[in-house]
């Protein structure tokens, strides 16, 4: 991997990889935790109305067509910590990939129209968000075991502030984040020009890059529950815990529990709960990781009857993690070996890996991290498990 800052301070990373498809992507430093209380979803509303406009291409379809009129493919998005936009085309189109995302990223218009549009769409999509049990459990989780830290609140943001937008609002939130020091862009492909293409591009000067606050976030003293109902068919149990951002050591080790309770069909909690006793369709894990917090969460959908027992069941694998063994340890470090390689094939997950790690200190990571997976051992389940499962955040969607 090569890395270079330009004059004007953007960073850029170009991973070369042969084969047809290039990547280009670009990672801005700011998401929905940088927002204030009256700013609450402008992150995710300028990843919406980036696309709408730019002075070279004055409507959405000018943009789109530009890109999907050579096969190509192009999309954004939103976390508590950044927002990303990529292209990926095929590599002779390289030059007009560039000029598309650095058109979109130094000239948008930014029209009131256009914040009128974007404005009612944001808004359909909150109601969607809200509307889907799936989606809105994790909603629910964050605003539960979060007390303090910001990404208690919603990447979509404030119904309210959102439908008070202007363009004045809109406008000084992006001359504040979107700035060359503040981003980092990435190439995953195979092209010779890409420097001076991205010199020739991007153009606009930069800023002071954006540092973000530190959060704190008081331990979790006692279990606490959180229950909804809807008028929904299943009921969705989740069992959370607070834990650790992305670089502190113990994240290796939940990533390597994930691995034994979540993964796939052949992970403790799907056997346990769907395959031998067939009490849920949707089972599993997740570990959250990010630069400022984390959580580690075990979920399942199930008939409203069988949720103490589905909890019982719950709880019992996290304390069977006390006795984890060799071969759990084995199996847990190979999948998580050939899931992260393998999607590391696909361009855009590759791009996206670089510039997630980069923003966590440097792009290097991304190679320790399985040598560090492979260090865990069983001694440091154990302790993770006795440190972090404790105390825990139980959010119930309740159905019919």
């Amino acid at each position: 991997m090569q890395r270079v800052t330009l004059k004007n301070g953007l960073k850029v990373l170009y991973q070369q990889r042969k084969g047809n498809a290039v990547v280009i992507q670009i990672l801005v430093n700011v998401g929905s935790n940088d927002e204030t209380p009256a700013e609450r979803g402008i992150s995710h509303f300028l990843e919406h109305i980036m696309f709408e406009g730019t002075l070279k291409r004055p409507t959405n379809q000018d943009i789109s067509n530009e890109i999907e009129k050579i096969g190509g493919d192009f999309n954004a998005y939103t976390t508590n910590e950044r927002t990303c936009f990529y292209v990926k085309v095929l590599k002779k189109h390289f030059g007009t990939a560039v000029d598309v995302l650095a058109d979109m990223m130094q000239n948008s218009l930014f029209k009131e129209e256009h914040v009128a549009k974007e404005r009612n769409i944001v808004l359909k999509e909150v109601d969607m968000v809200n509307d889907e049990p799936s989606f809105y459990q994790w909603i629910l989780l964050q605003k539960s075991i979060f007390t303090k830290h910001p990404t208690r609140n919603p990447t979509y943001g404030d119904r309210k502030v959102i439908e008070n937008l202007t363009r004045e609002k809109v406008v000084k939130f992006y001359k504040k984040y979107y700035h060359p020091k503040n981003m980092i862009l990435s190439i995953v492909g195979d092209v010779d020009n890409w420097k001076a293409e991205i010199e020739k591009n991007f153009t606009i000067n930069g800023k002071k890059k954006y540092v973000r606050p530190s959060f704190h976030e008081p331990i979790q003293r006692k279990q606490t529950l959180k229950k909804e109902k809807r008028d929904i068919a299943n009921t969705r149990v989740a069992i959370a815990f607070k834990t650790v951002p992305r670089n502190d050591k113990d994240s290796v080790v939940l990533e390597v529990i994930n691995g034994i309770l979540g993964r796939g069909q052949s992970g403790r909690l799907f056997s346990e709960i769907r395959t031998q006793r067939g009490l849920a369709y949707e089972v599993g894990t997740h570990h959250i990781s990010e630069g400022d917090f984390g959580y580690f969460a075990a979920y399942a959908s199930v008939d409203k009857k069988n949720v103490p027992i589905v909890k019982k069941l719950i709880v019992n694998e996290f304390k069977k993690l006390e006795k984890v063994n060799e071969k759990d340890l084995l199996e847990s470090k190979t999948f998580i070996e050939g899931d992260f390689l393998l999607e590391l094939e696909e361009g855009q997950k590759h791009a996206d890996q670089l510039l997630f790690w980069e923003q966590l200190g440097g792009a290097h990571k991304m190679k320790e991290f399985l040598p560090s997976i492979k260090k865990v051992e069983v001694g440091d389940i154990k302790r993770v498990v006795k440190k972090y499962f404790k105390n825990p955040t139980v959010v119930i969607l309740e159905g019919r």
